[in-house]
């Protein structure tokens, strides 16, 4: 008889405080998603509108150059910064973009730009380390602090406008104990999930005072290129001194590369040598081919990027437009590719009798709201709790569908909203 296995876990084989910390309560923001995809693996008819992930497909100009560069061999190792032709690139448009030169010791490839900023964290923070983030924020930023044993700090950015109060951060900065001081501090700019941007004026503010205390200020803009009714204002624009400057982007969103893994940082020198030491240990590089791509996309971008931008522009305005005939609150993002609906102005007889019926004192309105979607329409969305208890009256909607799989999302919700 063939013996079996013994599978009675081993206690002096237990798994690493960070996987303990990353399997902690609060790592289940993507359980509604989930339970989605297994209700359409089972055939149930489900929209997905959970996800971030472009519903476009790369541009064509952008695949073919990946295979002329493979069989080309660009197929070996690439330096742990990043190949010089796509650094370069970064480094010529940002100089334009700013008025101030820029050099490749500036700038640093990573396998997206979730990689770049926990190498940026990792660089910056040690273990215990406090860093400061306005919320709501994106749900991956709760991975790497918890990944990095960080103390997390929020700034609650209050609903309906949900605006940034720079005087209020800096106060916190200054009131934070002299034993734990936050060493830097994260905003995510047009933001993930509210769609808001930061004004030039408070990112010059961010900047000076940050820099007055000795502050590292970090600004996530991988949603720079999907704005709406202003362009984007990037931090580089709004300092001349990047001693404490980081700024991260990338493709995913913007160029409809989400899969390819390519994104970037840009600012202090010997932050990003320090990040370059990092990335060398964790992820020794990107793929040439793929950096080879990048660097032609970004030379010739304007058109496709212009198209899936006008897109997304037109499907928040019929979204919100929808969601207004219907009686139901949202928060009109200035850019991005997400509406948050507000559930507390969702008053039908069946939801409010839903909440009842599936009452949990730990559950924010937003999570029952998304529960009853999922369950009574077949309609996917994140509980907005999950960016931030700012959000908690909140789902977020993805318009990563085109124009009809919206409509249809929204009969659904219609169709809860009627008398019963």
């Amino acid at each position: 008889m063939p013996k079996e296995p013994n599978t009675k876990p081993d206690p002096s084989l237990a798994t690493s405080r960070v996987s303990q910390r990353l399997a902690a309560p609060g790592s289940d923001v993507w359980r509604v998603h989930y339970d989605a995809l297994a209700r359409a693996q089972r055939g149930e008819d489900v929209i997905l509108m959970s996800v971030g992930d472009p519903d476009f497909d790369t541009p064509p100009e952008i695949s073919t150059e990946v295979i002329t560069r493979i069989n080309a061999g660009r197929t070996h190792y690439s330096p742990a910064a990043g190949e010089t032709e796509l650094r370069q690139t970064i480094a010529c448009m940002e100089s334009a973009n700013t008025g101030n030169p820029f050099t490749v010791e500036q700038v640093a490839i990573f396998p997206g730009a979730t990689a770049a900023l926990y190498a940026a964290c990792a660089s910056i923070c040690n273990e215990g380390d406090s860093i400061l983030i306005p919320e709501p924020m994106y749900v991956g930023y709760h991975s790497i602090v918890a990944a990095l044993g960080l103390d997390l700090v929020t700034l609650p950015l209050r609903a309906p406008d949900f605006q940034l109060d720079v005087a209020q951060l800096l106060t916190q900065l200054d009131s934070q104990p002299p034993t734990q001081p936050i060493k830097a501090v994260l905003v995510n700019t047009p933001g993930n999930p509210l769609g808001n941007m930061f004004s030039e004026v408070q990112l010059q503010q961010l900047a000076t005072g940050c820099a007055e205390r000795g502050v590292w200020l970090i600004c996530d803009e991988v949603y720079s290129l999907i704005t709406f009714e202003e362009k984007h204002r990037s931090l580089l624009n709004c300092t001349d001194d990047y001693r404490n400057i980081l700024v991260i982007d990338g493709l995913s969103k913007s160029h409809a590369m989400s899969g390819w893994r390519v994104g970037w940082a840009i600012g202090d020198q010997a932050l990003i040598q320090a990040m370059v030491n990092y990335s060398a240990a964790a992820f020794f590089g990107v793929s040439q081919f793929i950096q080879d791509a990048a660097s032609y996309a970004l030379q010739h971008d304007a058109k496709d990027v212009e198209q899936m931008r006008k897109a997304y522009q037109g499907r928040r305005d019929h979204v919100l437009k929808r969601l207004k005939v219907m009686g139901l609150a949202s928060y009109a993002p200035q850019a991005g590719m997400f509406v948050m609906l507000d559930a507390s102005s969702v008053q039908t007889p069946s939801f409010l009798r839903w909440v009842d019926d599936n009452h949990n004192a730990d559950a924010s309105l937003g999570e029952h709201f998304a529960d009853w979607l999922l369950d009574s329409a077949g309609i996917s969305s994140i509980p907005g709790g999950a960016f931030g208890p700012s959000a908690d009256n909140y789902v977020r909607l993805s318009l990563t569908l085109d124009e009809a799989g919206l409509d249809a999302a929204l009969d659904r919700i219609a169709g809860l909203l009627k008398p019963s």
